[in-house]
């Protein structure tokens, strides 16, 4: 029963998914930060108090607190904003430069003998002049 136990826990993907969520408490922690910390208090500055706490309406003497959803709702947006914006539009740059520096291009080929790039119809390089194979 401990044996199956054992293996279980010390596959790859358990291991894996248990420093992903790690990973990621920790990385809610920081954007969590960075957006009470100082993205709050700058759209306070602009705007008046960013709390809205004490918002409510009655209906027939009942009293809702919308303050707390509306303060909730904005976290979230906030959240995500920061989210998008700092992290996942700079990693979709960084991955597309990674994927073009990878993409080779279809006209032309490397020199044998000195490594440029020539056209794919070349029958000599231009740079060392070798005559090249008509494979």
């Amino acid at each position: 029963m401990l044996k199956g136990f054992k293996d279980f826990i010390l596959k790859g993907n358990v291991v894996d998914m248990a420093v992903g969520i790690v990973i990621g408490v920790a990385f809610g922690g920081v954007v969590t930060a960075l957006v009470k910390d100082l993205i709050t208090p700058l759209i306070a500055a602009i705007g008046g108090t960013p709390d809205f706490s004490s918002v409510y309406f009655t209906v027939n003497s009942s009293k809702f607190m919308i303050g707390d959803f509306i303060n909730a709702l904005l976290a979230f947006v906030i959240n995500a904003a920061v989210i998008y914006f700092l992290v996942v539009l700079p990693m979709n740059k960084v991955m597309a430069m990674a994927k073009k520096e990878k993409q080779v291009d279809p006209t032309t080929k490397k020199c044998p003998q000195c490594l440029s790039v020539i056209p794919l119809a070349a029958k000599r390089c231009a740079f060392c002049t070798s005559v090249l194979s008509t494979k």
